[in-house]
């Protein structure tokens, strides 16, 4: 490993993973990796990440010289418009990879302007990553409510294809979608199915290692069983992974990468800055 003002090196070669400038470099005998956090937008995470005394709209800048890429959030709360996206390109220097969060319109909140209104207005909103060529993807991430049946099922690829060409990802957060069928519609439809890290319960999602497009995604959500239910979302989201727990996805890292085209992995875990932690643990961790 090579260190020096600032910048330290992962050689694993012979493919780079693409990291902003004078930050940290990964080479890997596999496909290209993003690594990054969701969000980053957090005012905990002045003194643990961002200095002290940075500006908010500096924030983003900052962000882009420690990852390669970001998946947004604030796109499920509040629809996005085209001149935050143009914003956002200038402020990361257009060194970032984006995925944007689908709006709450269009996973949570389902009725007739979903696909009509809401849909039309999100794609308008994050057209300028498209132009730039720096959309990695749109993250279809549903409830737990959201189940498997007819209605749904139509639901679903009635919004996919609304979205088509765009690069797709899908989040279950609920077990009965987990289906061979499921799966072999996603591939034909070229969408990528999210593996997902999260609590032990009951009706969530395994930790699994599958990918159903040219592009897998990864996202660690923490293990806070204790408040997954009836809380916020940074209690739900408060959890620091150990070393070893991160360890254990390694090989499953190593498949997926092997496998696909472009690898996305995010942190969700956001509270205190424990997504950038964590983020750069895996990081080292990946240095077999």
């Amino acid at each position: 490993m090579a260190q020096g003002s600032g910048l330290f090196m992962l050689h694993f070669f012979p493919c780079a993973l693409r990291l902003a400038p004078n930050t940290f470099y990964l080479f890997i005998p596999m496909g290209d990796l993003y690594l990054g956090t969701s969000g980053f937008s957090y005012d905990d995470w002045k003194g643990n990440f961002y200095p002290s005394k940075m500006a908010s709209k500096d924030y983003l800048a900052f962000y882009a010289r420690h990852f390669n890429s970001l998946e947004l959030n604030f796109s499920y709360y509040r629809m996005p418009t085209a001149d935050q996206s143009r914003q956002m390109l200038s402020k990361s220097g257009e060194r970032l990879e984006f995925v944007v969060k689908a709006h709450r319109e269009m996973t949570h909140e389902i009725s007739e302007r979903s696909l009509l209104e809401a849909t039309p207005s999100f794609l308008e909103g994050i057209s300028p990553f498209v132009s730039a060529d720096r959309l990695g993807g749109i993250l279809l991430q549903f409830p737990q409510s959201f189940h498997y049946d007819t209605e749904q099922r139509v639901y679903l690829k009635s919004l996919i294809e609304s979205l088509i060409p765009n690069p797709l990802f899908v989040e279950f957060r609920q077990k009965s979608w987990l289906k061979e069928s499921v799966y072999k519609t996603l591939r034909e439809m070229g969408v990528g199915l999210v593996c997902v890290d999260e609590p032990a319960l009951p009706a969530l999602i395994p930790p699994m290692a599958i990918h159903t497009a040219d592009a897998a995604y990864i996202r660690f959500h923490g293990r806070n069983s204790k408040n997954w239910y009836g809380t916020d979302a940074t209690a739900r989201y408060d959890y620091i992974y150990t070393e070893e727990e991160l360890r254990t996805w390694v090989p499953k890292i190593k498949t997926l990468s092997e496998q696909t085209k472009k690898l996305f992995i995010f942190f969700n875990n956001h509270a205190k800055a424990q997504a950038v932690t964590n983020t750069k643990m895996l990081i080292n961790l990946l240095n077999l």
